[in-house]
């Protein structure tokens, strides 16, 4: 009985281990959410929603949730690439773009970084703020996913400390002002659901 015993659970002891072998990656993304990333290649521009559908506009104000930071994961690069396509692409001509304007519902942002030198396009990964600066700018704001509507908003911070992931699995702050901060406050509003209108007076 006791020999029994022991080689009843010696084998569910070695099912066990070879169950933690055999478990999945789980994957950041949706399979609708794979399936329109891999609907084209990595310098396939996507289609820009719009407030002015109804369908879009219930997508741009849903809360977006974190990615695994991965450089291995193709579904991810795949996005990052056509996410930079769009934004990119003389249709568009923007200064940042966040995947949920691509029907992605991610926290997944590129923001041109016009405090650097040569103003280069970078992307970030789960972006958050930590603090805000209590200077406030006036700046005019436009929104891809608001074609023909710029307005001024005059609570936009003007430095933030940023907390961010970058595809290689580093994490990093630090601290953006001017322009590139409203840029990157802008982009973190879409992740969160929130347009910029919804920052007017």
């Amino acid at each position: 009985m006791k020999k029994l015993f022991l080689i009843t659970a010696l084998s569910l002891f070695l099912a066990g281990c070879a169950g933690v072998g055999s478990i999945e990656k789980k994957s950041s993304f949706t399979e609708s959410e794979t399936r329109l990333i891999m609907s084209g290649g990595g310098n396939a521009p996507m289609r820009v929603l719009s407030v002015y559908n109804s369908e879009d506009s219930l997508i741009l104000r849903t809360q977006c949730s974190d990615v695994v930071p991965d450089s291995n994961d193709p579904v991810l690069k795949n996005l990052i690439d056509r996410m930079y396509a769009t934004v990119t692409d003389s249709v568009n001509d923007g200064v940042g773009i966040a995947a949920p304007q691509v029907g992605v519902i991610k926290n997944v942002i590129w923001v041109q970084r016009y405090d650097k030198p040569g103003t280069p396009f970078e992307v970030y990964l789960n972006p958050k703020i930590k603090q805000y600066t209590k200077r406030k700018l006036n700046w005019v704001e436009g929104c891809l996913s608001i074609p023909g509507r710029r307005d001024t908003t005059t609570t936009r911070s003007y430095a933030i400390l940023l907390e961010y992931d970058k595809p290689d699995k580093s994490r990093n702050i630090e601290m953006v002002e001017g322009f590139t901060a409203i840029i990157f406050q802008h982009e973190i509003d879409h992740i969160n659901g929130i347009l910029y209108l919804d920052r007017l007076k």
